[in-house]
């Protein structure tokens, strides 16, 4: 079969078994591009160089549903970390009540089926960082019922209850209040995300969930040895837990040459006073300047396709998706350059012998039967207890 006609039979495959990506960031490029501002950057315009998404590539790239991330940095803490999250939340729904024929509001596993045959995108929320609820168990419930279907128990910092992989361990994992959180979102029917997060809280969490955990963006430690990926050891307990990891395609946690280079890179962001994750037109100029001068090692489809082959003899193929990350990296990899780019993989994976089946469980059903599990998991916890008065005071005595 040629190039031409496997990416052909990869069209068709995602037109029948959409994407469920795990994470994007078009929330907060919204935020520092234009205010939140929609007449400005219009999403069903052609954005192409200014975003990684817009509509016609969403549904070029056969997107199918998405998770939204309303993602806050670590550097907001408290009642603004939770204020920044309400408006990341709003801008969403901005989204779903401004093109409401392409994306449609998912709460469920119900509403992501209806969407695919709506022929809509699927829209759902995903908070990152554990911050964002301020150690609030009510807080957590209140992003529940605002729509947010998972949260990222870190960011790139700890917090109060849980370690991430890129600080310093504090905790040693998950505290109690950490493993309380996991419980309340149990109970609610959000899903613990798992990326972002240190080894030691990933095995924490996975010993207290009672439902299936999801990594958002996160690939395999094995393939690229980056703190943000996920150990062998992790990866082989999804099978037992039911859980999804959802490989991502930033560049500096899949290919070990683009590690050091990007540690440089954002080096020299921080060198001219800018945050080394932004990415306003000023932050990529900066970035090119830098490139210009230090050629950046550039991953692929098949860079991605390596991990996804590990994650799938690690974990199984009922336990991977996809989670690209876009709009919240810099840099992506050549042929997945922005959401029109799923096919390429899709292709390279059938080049690799990856049957069509198997692959319609990594890019829909894996994700959607996790959404559904999540559910029941829900509902059994909610029979049993009421809403948790936990305190981190009250679980630090």
């Amino acid at each position: 079969m040629s190039a031409a006609e496997r990416l052909a039979e990869a069209r068709e495959l995602l037109a029948s078994a959409p994407v469920v990506d795990g994470h994007n960031d078009l929330p907060w490029a919204l935020r520092e591009h234009c205010g939140y501002d929609l007449d400005r950057l219009d999403i069903a315009g052609d954005l192409r160089g200014a975003l990684h998404t817009d509509l016609a590539r969403l549904r070029a790239g056969g997107v199918g549903a998405q998770f939204w991330s309303v993602y806050v940095p670590g550097r907001l803490a408290g009642d603004a970390a939770v204020s920044a999250t309400l408006e990341q939340i709003d801008v969403v729904d901005q989204l779903l009540a401004r093109y409401p024929a392409d994306l449609a509001p998912a709460l469920t596993a119900d509403d992501v089926e209806t969407a695919r045959k709506e022929g809509r995108i699927a829209s759902l929320k995903g908070a990152e960082g554990g911050h964002s609820i301020n150690n609030s168990l009510a807080t957590l419930r209140a992003l529940h019922t605002l729509g947010v279907r998972y949260m990222t128990l870190t960011h790139n910092e700890n917090n109060d209850w849980a370690d991430s992989a890129t600080d310093e361990p504090r905790h040693g994992g998950l505290t109690a209040f950490g493993r309380e959180v996991v419980r309340e979102m149990n109970r609610a029917g959000m899903l613990v995300d798992l990326s972002h997060v240190a080894a030691s809280t990933m095995r924490d969490a996975l010993d207290t969930t009672a439902a299936p955990v999801v990594f958002s963006h996160s690939s395999a430690r094995a393939v690229c040895d980056h703190p943000r990926n996920i150990p062998d050891d992790v990866l082989e307990r999804l099978p037992a837990n039911g859980g999804v990891a959802m490989a991502t395609f930033v560049p500096k946690f899949i290919l070990p040459a683009a590690v050091d280079w990007t540690a440089r890179a954002d080096e020299n962001m921080r060198a001219h006073g800018l945050h080394h994750l932004a990415t306003t037109p000023e932050a990529m100029a900066i970035h090119r300047a830098f490139e210009a001068d230090n050629p950046r090692p550039v991953a692929t489809a098949a860079t991605v396709a390596d991990h996804l082959d590990h994650m799938r003899e690690a974990a199984g193929i009922d336990h991977i998706g996809i989670g690209g990350d876009y709009d919240g990296t810099a840099f992506t990899p050549s042929g997945l350059d922005d959401v029109a780019g799923y096919p390429n993989l899709v292709a390279e994976l059938l080049h690799r012998g990856w049957s069509q089946a198997d692959l319609a469980k990594l890019t829909w059903s894996n994700a959607v039967r996790v959404l559904r599990d999540a559910e029941a998991v829900a509902r059994e916890q909610r029979a049993l207890r009421g809403p948790s008065v936990a305190t981190l005071a009250s679980l630090s005595s």
